[in-house]
């Protein structure tokens, strides 16, 4: 099942170490160099939605997935980041898994979300770990054990896997409080599984990527994230910085010098953050 849905054909693992700033492909596919990795792709490739907000497709077939995060200098979400390090571990000898997630962060109390989330399953010799390089602004950076009830550090926050009837429940401590991020199971996915969500979150009028754009990225000490206007600093033990954005030139400034996107030069672009600086404030 993973080897069909993580095809490296035609896929340039070199291209893609340099996209993230790494040297040299590991020695040894192993637990250590997963974590140097994971960090790395969240620093260097940002989580955005400028292709849905633009109406545009997002393509999750792994020549296109290339083309725009590595060769583009573009971000993506979720499906995007996530089987585009699926592929680069299998390059590099992981056996690695695509499973779906239900999106549980911000939902009330009592409603079921369908799957719309992509996570990966890496099985080494002596252990199983959850990555996940495209949950946008609470992504984790490391490499998380399988293994419920038991807090795991990361370079930014903590995070821990709960036991829920069978399923895991994945949490994020933030100002001391635990908040659930998305549940999951171990059911292998295929590419079809991912393409359903992916076209609902294109093209559904209730889909919060088409109300206004979203951005994330980390550094070693903290995490980027922005909302139409609103650029929000947050450090791991520190208040969070916050500043709106007066302008759409603004928003395509800070989308290129602080979450590194490579924004289209299209008259369209900049029409479209003028009309999300002229909306100010931002969604919520």
């Amino acid at each position: 099942m993973a080897h069909s849905l993580f095809t490296t054909g035609g896929f340039d693992l070199n291209a893609y170490l340099e996209r993230v700033a790494l040297d040299r492909r590991p020695a040894q596919p192993g637990a250590s160099a997963l974590r140097d990795l994971a960090l790395a792709h969240t620093r260097t490739i940002p989580f955005e939605n400028l292709n849905a907000l633009l109406r545009r497709p997002v393509a999750l077939d792994i020549a296109s997935i290339q083309d725009k995060l590595v060769g583009g200098g573009r971000g993506g979400w979720c499906f995007e980041h996530n089987l585009l390090f699926g592929t680069a571990l299998t390059a590099m000898g992981y056996t690695v898994t695509g499973l779906s997630a239900r999106v549980v962060w911000n939902v009330p109390a009592g409603v079921v979300r369908g799957r719309s989330h992509m996570v990966l399953l890496v099985t080494l010799p002596d252990e199983r770990y959850i990555v996940d390089v495209g949950f946008g602004g609470s992504t984790p950076t490391a490499p998380l054990r399988l293994q419920a009830g038991i807090e795991q550090s990361t370079p930014h926050e903590p995070f821990r896997l709960t036991d829920v009837g069978g399923s895991f429940l994945l949490e994020v401590r933030l100002d001391n409080t635990w908040k659930g991020l998305y549940t999951f199971d171990l059911q292998p996915q295929v590419l079809a599984d991912y393409e359903m969500p992916n076209w609902y979150l294109c093209n559904h009028p209730e889909s919060h990527f088409l109300l206004g754009v979203v951005a994330a990225r980390v550094e070693h000490d903290r995490r980027y994230a922005l909302r139409n206007t609103e650029l929000a600093v947050y450090f791991p033990r520190d208040t969070a910085q916050r500043r709106t954005l007066s302008s759409g030139d603004e928003i395509r400034q800070v989308l290129e010098e602080v979450f590194h996107i490579r924004v289209p030069r299209e008259p369209e672009v900049d029409e479209l953050f003028a009309r999300l600086a002229a909306a100010s404030p931002a969604i919520t």
